[in-house]
């Protein structure tokens, strides 16, 4: 049976998002509607955990919100204004437009006129439903930055004129790769956070849930299809990546853990991707993840595939990560010592980043140069906030074989 906040965390995955789009279109005002609806939300997570779940949780949120609305035309003196253009923009609500309605609202949260580090933010609080203090504790901003930081957004939305509506087709696949890329980066930082402490709300779960919104509600984009299959499989490993609050590796996770239907499922995503016929780089990594979620075991894995996947990948994204990505399966084939030379061309662009000394740590551990290992995994413990991974780096006294991640 569900908890409290499980309920309130599906209720809003499914009603929030929907719901600022139609104060939106029903008060002419984004702002307004947003502002309503996170009010509810608020008032939700302490009502409900205080006194039980209403019977009709959606209907609760809506009555909570439309009332908040109304209070903030009263208070604003605009109430008039507003119900003008109320009229004129329609108040009637069609529930079968509930997917359209966040599809439509995403786009506008991931404008490309706003700043990235405001698409995310606002993604969160009016598509998820994430509170403003529940976002900051999520990336260490303070709540006034955090704040701000929104503000600037929506008020970026009402001066831009950006509409709540889907790009039309001419527009869609150039603007559908800012949004994949935002849901990408929520669900990086629910896998591993960027800054350490636990979340009170599964950031890779919503992330797994919009992917799906968005590939079902845009059927034939194949990379909307090849991220929701990339995060289901990723996230069908959950269970296994951490024990005791330590982070476990790839190679040593109890693959018992792991989410074989969830994997299948995936499997499912990646074959309706590939029907389309329009491969990307999200299908690409999809195809990765169940290459490594489908071996029997870490050396039972089929390492030439996928470097020859990345190899593929790297065509489409050749950005300095993938390179260091296929650098680490590279080794699994060919040895440490081919991998090494081939990381050392990395070491300007990635100079600043943990995961290329982790690596470098690992292929000279494995080649017995223990001291410059010992060197370059002391400079990843510098450069990660990561609680769980500092913790690994700071007790590798023995070196391993090379490892492919978490």
């Amino acid at each position: 049976m569900p908890t409290t906040d499980d309920l309130l965390a599906r209720t809003l995955r499914e009603e929030a998002g929907p719901l600022v789009a139609r104060l939106s279109r029903r008060f002419g005002d984004f702002d307004l509607a947003e502002e309503a609806v996170q009010g509810a939300v608020v008032e939700a997570l302490t009502s409900w955990r205080r006194d039980g779940p209403p019977d009709r949780p959606g209907a609760w949120l809506q009555v909570a919100a439309t009332r908040n609305a109304m209070d903030g035309m009263r208070h604003r003196d605009r109430q008039r204004a507003l119900a003008a253009r109320a009229g004129a923009a329609g108040g009637t609500y069609d529930p079968a437009d509930g997917t359209d309605d966040r599809l439509a609202l995403l786009f506008a949260c991931c404008h490309p006129a706003l700043a990235p580090d405001a698409r995310l933010a606002l993604t969160l609080r009016a598509v998820v439903g994430l509170t403003t203090p529940q976002i900051a504790r999520a990336f260490l901003v303070h709540e006034s930055t955090l704040a701000q930081r929104i503000v600037r957004a929506k008020r970026k939305i009402v001066s831009a004129g950006i509409a709540l509506t889907v790009p039309p087709e001419a527009d869609l696949t150039a603007r559908l790769d800012d949004v994949l890329a935002v849901v990408y980066v929520m669900f990086n930082e629910g896998f591993v956070s960027s800054t350490g402490p636990t979340q009170d709300r599964d950031l890779a779960a919503d992330a797994v849930w919009l992917a799906g919104v968005i590939a079902t509600s845009l059927p034939q984009e194949a990379e909307a299809w090849g991220l929701a299959a990339l995060l289901t499989i990723q996230h069908a490993r959950s269970r296994a990546r951490f024990a005791d609050g330590d982070l476990v590796l790839l190679r040593d996770q109890d693959r018992s853990l792991w989410d074989h239907d969830a994997i299948a499922e995936g499997e499912r995503l990646i074959e309706r991707a590939a029907t389309l016929r329009r491969p990307g780089r999200y299908q690409l990594q999809a195809a990765i993840a169940a290459v490594h979620a489908t071996g029997a075991s870490w050396a039972e894995t089929d390492w030439l595939q996928i470097s020859l996947l990345y190899e593929e990948l790297a065509r489409h994204d050749p950005s300095p990560v993938v390179r260091l990505n296929r650098i680490v399966a590279h080794a699994q084939v060919a040895g440490p010592g081919d991998a090494l030379a081939w990381l050392e061309t990395l070491a300007g662009p990635l100079a600043d980043y943990h995961l290329f000394h982790a690596t470098r740590a690992e292929l000279l551990a494995a080649l017995g140069r223990d001291d410059e290992a010992a060197a370059a995994n002391r400079r990843a413990l510098e450069l990660t906030a990561n609680d769980a991974e500092r913790r690994l780096l700071a007790t590798r006294l023995h070196r391993r074989p090379m490892s492919d991640g978490s």
